[in-house]
């Protein structure tokens, strides 16, 4: 029974002598935790909300101050043309348009129905059905109390409003998912790979030959990054067809700004390739550091999956610095939405600093550790 205590004591030693294993075994599951009880959630909060119709009709001001008093609910902008909201969709203004008829109150009181539309953009279609069904409780809830408050017996007829999804009225998952994919794909094949073939060479203890060679010890690095670019490319003409062809997913913007912001990104994934194999001296280290480092908050904070802004503020802060989510939102708007590079403007110019920021440190800190 001693020795076997000895050796138990033994194995404790050992795990708090390695911080790595300390790290995985108690600082890991803590951390999941929290991310995963703060970040997971299918609720969106503080979606946008526009007021299309007259401010002046009464009815109007009592539903929108119903749905500002919604926690879930903001309304951002009031304003009476229909015509303005395409506009403010393709520049990210706002989520949903609530859209009232002309004399929606004389028609409410005197007939007992009224026309209420909700425009909602549904390229992500998760979202735009959870905020459809906010303001469809808020829109129901307030007009039985009007009706109720001017009528003893209100009319049989229930005023239900008529939902008209923008960009996606099937509301498919695929416009949802395949930005999404892309993103991850072309994040892993780029960066996980292109680490793991500069560290098979260290691992190995050919790096230091090939650095010897007539070849600049640049180019070598280049040589090595450059067949996974090309098969990232390969990859994404790949996707884009099966999404057009088999999916059914639209192509409505202009291919050609897919594909420029699409290398793009694969130069920020290089980039982070190069910084994973500045970092880990084996295999099994580089896919560690990708596996915790890219594929979690590539999944959770890129909103794949779930929304961004359902999070904390010091998460969303957080998936600001994550290059896929920027990546995501112009395939969605390129895509789905069919824009030009005037709406995508801002993505793009995140993108383009976190790619010079990302090959401008790696290529640094990796001439330093050679």
């Amino acid at each position: 029974m001693k020795g076997f205590l000895s050796f138990v004591r033994k194995e404790f030693r050992h795990i708090f002598r390695d911080k790595r294993t300390i790290l995985i075994v108690l600082v890991m599951p803590v951390v999941q935790i929290i991310l995963f009880g703060f970040a997971i959630s299918t609720e969106v909060y503080d979606a946008r909300v526009d007021i299309v119709g007259n401010w002046s009709d009464p009815s109007v001001r009592r539903i929108a101050g119903r749905i500002e008093q919604n926690h879930y609910l903001r309304v951002v902008s009031v304003y009476e043309t229909v015509a303005d909201v395409p506009e403010r969709f393709r520049k990210g203004l706002t989520d949903v348009a609530v859209c009232f008829e002309r004399d929606f109150d004389a028609r409410l009181r005197h007939e007992g129905r009224a026309e209420v539309r909700l425009l909602s953009d549904a390229s992500d279609p998760n979202t735009a059905q959870m905020i459809v069904n906010y303001v469809n409780g808020v829109l129901t809830d307030a007009q039985s109390d009007l009706l109720l408050k001017d009528r003893p017996e209100p009319a049989s007829e229930a005023s239900f409003p008529y939902v008209q999804y923008m960009y996606n009225p099937s509301v498919l998952s695929a416009y949802n998912f395949v930005p999404g994919v892309m993103g991850l794909i072309l994040m892993l094949v780029c960066s996980m790979m292109t680490a793991i073939s500069i560290v098979r060479e260290k691992e190995y203890g050919t790096m230091e030959l090939l650095l010897v060679s007539p070849v600049r010890p640049m180019s070598v690095i280049v040589s090595k990054a450059v067949p996974y670019l090309v098969l990232s490319v390969v990859n994404l003409l790949t996707i884009l067809l099966l999404a057009r062809w088999v999916l059914d997913v639209p192509m409505r913007g202009s291919l050609l700004l897919l594909l420029l912001v699409s290398v793009l990104f694969i130069l920020a994934s290089l980039g982070l390739g190069l910084l994973i194999s500045v970092i880990a001296s084996t295999q099994k280290t580089a896919l560690l550091i990708s596996g915790m480092g890219l594929t979690m908050p590539t999944m959770i904070f890129s909103g794949i999956i779930f929304p961004c802004e359902s999070m904390p503020v010091i998460l969303q802060y957080f998936s600001d610095i994550i290059p896929a989510k920027w990546y995501i939102i112009i395939v969605k708007k390129v895509m789905i939405e069919g824009v030009g590079f005037g709406y995508i403007c801002q993505e793009f110019l995140v993108l383009l600093a976190m790619t010079v920021c990302l090959l401008s440190v790696s290529i640094g800190l990796f001439r330093k550790r050679l």
